[in-house]
C-alpha cells in the first residue's frame, strides 16, 4: 500500500502518503476492484497528495488504499491516431477499435519536447483561406496564431469550420481539432462535414465537450498538443491546429481552481490563470522541425471583450478576428467588426507593397464611415460634401464586397459556398477604390 484516501469532494480526492510521495501529474490507482485512476494535481507538506477523479467515478471511499505507477496519462501518437476522434487518455469516441500499444508509441502528455533549436523562416509563408475579409485583413501565416473572438450564436464554430474546410483541401501538412467545452452537436457536425468531403485522412480530433467533467475538459487541449508535437519533431509536418473554444479551457481551469478551494484572482479566475494560457500557447510552437499555426476561437461571456480571460487569450495571438453580434443582426456574414481587427503580420513585408497599402487604404475609409454614420443619422448623407458622399458610398460598398456564402452552410441555406483567391480579393478592392 502505497497511500490512502482521506478525503473525497466532488472531482478532489486527497491522499496521504507516509513515504514514497507521487510526482505532480502521476497518475495512481485505487485499490478498488476497478483500478479506478487518480491524477495528482499537487503536494502538500506531511506527504498529503491533492488528486483530481479525471473520470468522475463514484466507486471510491474514505479509507481505500491507493498504488502509485510512475507514469503520467499517456496516449496514442502517430500514423494511427489520423482520421480519429479521441478524448483525453487517446480512447476512441467514434465507435471504432482502440489504438492498442503494440499497434502505436505511446507519449506521457505532460512531457515538454526537448528541441532547442528555434524557428527560423527565411520568407513568411502566407495561407490563403479563400475568405475575403480574413486573407486581406489578418492573413494567415504558417507558423503563427490567429484569434477568433466573439460572444454566443456569431459565427465563431461556422468560421473554423470554412477555414478547415478551405484549408485543408490544399492537401498541405496535418490538420488538428480540439474542442474544448463546446457543444457536442457542433462536434458531430464537424466530424460529418470533413467525413462528407473526405478530410477526414489529413485530420486528427481530440473532443472534451460540454458534457464532460472540468478536469478533462482543462486537460484535452494537452492531450491534443502532446500528439501535434510527435508530428512536428518526428515526421517534420507542418501542423494546422484548431482549437474550439480557449475560454472554455479557461473556464475549465476556474472550475478546478474552485474545487481545490484555491482563492480567486481580482479578475474573478483562477489565481493560476497567467501560466494556465502560458502553458498552453507555449507548446503551440514552431521549430525548424516544422511549424504548427494555430486558430483559436474565444468565447467573450455576456459580449464583454474587456473580460480578464479574453484579455490575456488574446494577448497571445499574432492577429484577431473580432466577430460581433451587431454586425451579425445586419445580416453580414461572416459577421465581422471591420474596425475591431488586428494583425501584427499585415506589413509590407509579408504581404507585399500592393496589399499593405490597400489596406490602410481602405481601414482609413472604414474610419471615416464610422464617423460619418453620426452625422448623417442627424442631418442625412444629402447634407455632406461630394467628398464625403463618395468615401460613403465606397465603404458601404467595400462592407458588401466582404459577404462571403459559407461553403460549410451550403446544406442548411442551399446557397453555393464561394472561394476567393488572394489575388481576387485585391482586385475586387481596387475596383471599388478607383
Amino acid at each position: 500500500m502505497a497511500g490512502v484516501l482521506t478525503l473525497i469532494k466532488n472531482f478532489v480526492v486527497k491522499v496521504q502518503f507516509d513515504d514514497d510521495v507521487p510526482s505532480i501529474n502521476e497518475i495512481i490507482t485505487v485499490d478498488n476492484g476497478q483500478d479506478s485512476i487518480l491524477l495528482v494535481d499537487h503536494i502538500e507538506t506531511g506527504g498529503i497528495a491533492f488528486c483530481l477523479n479525471v473520470k468522475g467515478e463514484e466507486n471510491l471511499i474514505k479509507g481505500m488504499s491507493v498504488q502509485r505507477t510512475g507514469k503520467s496519462i499517456e496516449i496514442p501518437i502517430g500514423e494511427k491516431t489520423i482520421g480519429r476522434v479521441l478524448n483525453i487518455f487517446g480512447e476512441p469516441l467514434d465507435g471504432l477499435p482502440a489504438i492498442k500499444r503494440q499497434e502505436a508509441p505511446f507519449k506521457d502528455i505532460f512531457k515538454l519536447t526537448d528541441v532547442k533549436s528555434e524557428f527560423t523562416i527565411a520568407k513568411p509563408e502566407i495561407l490563403e483561406t479563400g475568405i475575403k475579409v480574413i486573407d486581406f485583413f489578418t492573413p494567415f501565416v504558417k507558423g503563427r496564431k490567429v484569434g477568433i473572438i466573439g460572444g454566443a450564436g456569431v459565427g465563431k464554430t461556422v468560421l473554423t469550420m470554412e477555414l478547415i474546410n478551405n484549408i485543408a483541401k490544399s492537401g498541405g501538412g496535418l490538420s488538428y481539432f480540439a474542442g474544448i467545452g463546446e457543444r457536442i452537436r457542433e462536434g458531430h457536425e464537424l466530424y460529418e462535414t470533413l467525413k462528407e468531403n473526405d478530410l477526414l485522412k489529413n485530420t486528427c480530433m481530440f473532443f472534451a465537450q460540454m458534457n464532460e467533467n472540468p478536469v478533462q475538459r482543462s486537460l484535452i487541449g494537452i492531450s491534443a498538443v502532446a500528439s501535434a508535437e510527435y508530428f512536428r519533431d518526428e515526421q517534420h509536418k507542418d501542423i494546422l491546429f484548431f482549437a474550439d473554444n480557449m475560454y472554455r479551457y479557461i473556464q475549465a481551469r476556474n472550475e478546478v481552481s474552485t474545487i481545490l478551494d484555491q482563492v480567486p484572482n481580482e479578475g474573478g479566475y483562477e489565481p493560476t490563470i497567467f501560466s494556465d494560457v502560458k502553458i498552453l500557447q507555449d507548446r503551440l510552437s514552431s521549430n525548424d522541425n516544422g511549424s504548427i499555426t494555430s486558430v483559436q476561437t474565444i468565447y467573450v461571456p455576456a459580449d464583454d471583450i474587456s473580460d480578464p480571460a479574453v484579455q490575456f487569450i488574446q494577448h497571445e495571438m499574432d492577429s484577431t478576428i473580432v466577430l460581433s453580434r451587431k454586425v451579425a443582426e445586419q445580416g453580414h456574414r461572416p459577421a465581422v467588426d471591420l474596425t475591431q481587427l488586428n494583425s501584427s503580420l499585415l506589413t509590407p513585408e509579408i504581404v507585399g507593397e500592393r496589399h499593405y497599402v490597400l489596406s490602410v487604404q481602405v481601414q482609413a475609409i472604414l474610419q471615416k464611415y464610422e464617423s460619418l454614420k453620426g452625422i448623417i443619422a442627424i442631418i442625412g448623407e444629402g447634407e455632406l460634401s461630394a467628398n464625403d458622399r463618395a468615401d460613403y458610398q465606397k465603404a458601404k460598398k467595400l462592407i458588401d464586397n466582404f459577404n462571403q456564402n459559407m461553403f460549410v452552410m451550403t446544406k442548411h441555406n442551399g446557397v453555393p459556398g464561394e472561394f476567393f483567391t488572394r489575388e481576387q480579393t485585391l482586385k475586387s478592392i481596387e475596383e471599388i477604390l478607383v
